[in-house]
């Protein structure tokens, strides 16, 4: 049987926040014999990389390079260090459901399985889905458009660096104080200063913060390479479609950061100094918080997803000896999808109240963004069409992409009509939908981009 999670007395200090020894988690087996596994493989690596001399190399070579394929690569890296992080909770997570279906208590306690289940969100999308983007853009664009390096490579260093030191804030808090117990979006007021107690909270903040700085920057070099490093002659209308994606992806970026950033702000002034942003009392508006991080969220599926259709363009056309089909409209549908992504977020929270008409308005938006996706996948298949295929491990994965994001897709056209979200929202109809476009989209693609070393990203002709 679990034990009773009893809840420290509320202190802060100004140098340890709400974090004190009372928040360590030595009563927790689970998270003890966890602890003792990383530790034991940390000191195992730390122990093979002095034994074999490889600090010195991997600093110069790695810690401190300024060459975007290597800074590519160590995304990646980190992408899936942190999928396996983040997989581990998922299992956890059905482990849990599955023993406790019986109306046992399962093997996690309550506050623990809020942390894990809040964990898994914000790692999947900040650290794996969007490190694995980046890294294939960082890796592949420049190469695409012939230029030696991104346009400021110590800040692509530096943006890299700001998103592991998210990433190791989220893990830290595993077994020093707590990771946040909100779910991953963390709406107040339970993610306030009354509710959320303990430093679990103040570790999403600072994580996030952090890796959400890294991640503007780096669109900010990205937008500065394409634009203005470009090999001579080549024009807009030139570039590979991977390339086009790139671009549109991180003006998205720069545009929708900076709201998740103030929003971010705005939460940690109300749990910091009391401002009362997000509360009834004194003005406030929660309502506000789920308006301000869904403007930031929605278009944050598109930055995951946007890049990933630059993927399975590439490696369909490179394997099945075609040109992409319908280059120019896949370049206008992929800036459609940009504009209109700033004006679908209000379908997250259909049920808010927020009365008919606005509901119809967000309801005609999203399924108006069904349509330039619709023409990505026959522009795909037509490219397929009488083409050479080479049923390659690339292309295998393109097409688990095609059907599995095309099921997602059809069912998030479904709940982008109000009444049928009335019904079907917190369901498992709605977690499918979300994971078959995730999954079937970003990891798909990551996967048939992987394997071939390069040539399904290649500079086409």
């Amino acid at each position: 049987m679990a034990s009773e999670h009893i809840q420290p007395a509320e202190t802060f200090s100004p140098i340890f926040g709400r974090l004190t020894l009372d928040w360590i988690p030595i009563h927790e087996p689970i998270l003890i014999g966890t602890f003792a596994g990383v530790a034991l493989g940390g000191l195992l690596v730390f122990a093979l990389m002095t034994y074999f001399r490889l600090w010195v190399p991997f600093w110069k070579n790695w810690v401190t390079t300024v060459d975007h394929k290597k800074i590519g690569i160590m995304y990646m890296v980190l992408a899936f260090i942190m999928m396996v992080r983040g997989f581990a909770d998922a299992l956890m997570m059905r482990g849990q459901q599955a023993m406790a279906a019986g109306g046992s208590e399962g093997w996690l306690p309550p506050h623990h399985y809020d942390q894990v289940f809040t964990a898994h969100g914000v790692i999947m999308i900040f650290f794996v889905a969007m490190a694995f983007i980046t890294g294939f853009m960082n890796y592949v664009m420049p190469l695409q458009i012939g230029a030696r390096d991104v346009a400021f490579p110590f800040l692509n260093n530096f943006s890299l660096w700001m998103t592991v030191a998210g990433a190791l804030l989220v893990n830290i808090s595993l077994f020093v104080g707590e990771f946040a117990r909100v779910g991953w979006l963390a709406f107040p007021p339970l993610s306030g200063a009354n509710y959320s107690t303990g430093p679990g909270m103040d570790y999403y903040l600072w994580a996030l913060q952090i890796a959400g700085v890294g991640t503007t920057l780096s669109g900010i070099n990205m937008i500065a390479t394409i634009v203005k490093m470009r090999a001579p002659g080549m024009k807009l209308m030139d570039m590979p479609i991977f390339t086009w994606t790139a671009l549109i992806t991180n003006v998205l970026i720069v545009a929708a950061f900076p709201v998740l950033t103030a929003t971010l702000a705005m939460l940690t002034l109300d749990r910091y100094m009391d401002f009362r942003f997000f509360t009834n009392d004194y003005g406030g508006n929660a309502m506000m918080y789920v308006n301000l991080i869904w403007i930031w969220g929605h278009p944050e599926v598109y930055i995951l997803i946007i890049p990933c259709f630059g993927i399975i363009s590439e490696i369909v056309s490179t394997f099945s000896r075609k040109p992409i089909f319908g280059y120019r409209t896949m370049v206008w549908a992929t800036g459609c999808i940009m504009v209109l992504s700033f004006v679908v977020w209000l379908h997250h929270f259909f049920t808010m109240g927020s009365g008919a008409n606005v509901n119809a308005f967000f309801g005609i938006t999203t399924m108006i963004i069904a349509v330039p996706t619709g023409v990505k996948i026959f522009n795909w298949l037509f490219t397929m069409y009488k083409g050479r295929v080479r049923l390659e491990v690339p292309m295998l994965w393109t097409i688990g992409f095609l059907v599995t994001f095309t099921i997602g897709g059809m069912t998030g056209v479904m709940l982008a009509v109000p009444p049928v979200d009335f019904q079907l929202h917190n369901t498992l109809f709605l977690i499918a939908h979300f994971h078959n476009v995730i999954i079937g989209g970003v990891v798909f693609a990551v996967f048939a981009a992987s394997p071939t070393g390069g040539p399904s990203v290649r500079l086409q002709a």
